[in-house]
């Protein structure tokens, strides 16, 4: 019947998008993000740069009441592939979804070295600490905006709060997104943030 070979079709054609670790089969939002992919490859000059590229999940993270964001997580040696065409592939998705979506590399933490672990016997590069990638996630999740200044703070109940300073020039494109960028680093890492487009040097 029609109605079975075609969603055959549809099954197939999202998996050229996803390639999630161990083979395993992806949840319904990474199937719909990985088919609105093959679609936007299909049917959008966006074809030739979408070709070859494809996420390994995607989340859904709760921003607040009634309000989520889509983080999409793409393999790292195709970060800057993705990043010729972000601007524009974020909008169709965000369009398409109605959530404010972000594009986050897959990144490994190594541990530090140690008596227990065998990290030791090999030099932790510098991208694989833990500092490292929470500021590539940082750099990440704001792009195409640039962040001009971070300053740690501390809250009178002692909690850390990172405040991050956005370009003044990307206010009028970023501002409904902060909100957004606040959740998923908060998921992500465990870290509270906070955005602004003040100057740090007021």
């Amino acid at each position: 019947p029609f109605f079975s070979s075609f969603h055959i079709e549809m099954a197939l054609t999202y998996r050229r998008k996803i390639q999630k670790e161990g083979n395993a089969v992806p949840d319904e939002l990474e199937q719909n993000v990985a088919q609105a992919l093959y679609d936007l490859e299909q049917g959008s000059d966006l074809k030739q740069d979408l070709r070859y590229l494809f996420i390994v999940s995607a989340k859904e993270v709760t921003v607040s009441a009634g309000k989520s964001a889509i983080v999409v997580v793409i393999p790292f040696r195709l970060l800057n592939n993705f990043r010729r065409i972000q601007t524009r592939l974020v909008h169709e998705l965000e369009k398409k979804f109605a959530k404010n979506v972000v594009i986050i590399a897959q990144r490994r933490i190594l541990q530090k070295p140690g008596r227990n672990n065998r990290v030791k016997r090999q030099k932790r590069p510098m991208s694989r600490t833990l500092t490292s990638v929470h500021n590539a996630i940082l750099d990440e999740l704001v792009f195409p905006a640039e962040i001009t200044g971070k300053r740690l703070r501390y809250k009178i109940d002692g909690a850390k709060q990172l405040k991050v300073y956005l370009d003044k020039k990307d206010q009028q494109t970023m501002e409904d997104k902060v909100d957004s960028f606040c959740a998923v680093y908060k998921k992500l890492t465990g870290k509270d943030t906070v955005f602004t487009f003040e100057s740090q040097f007021r």
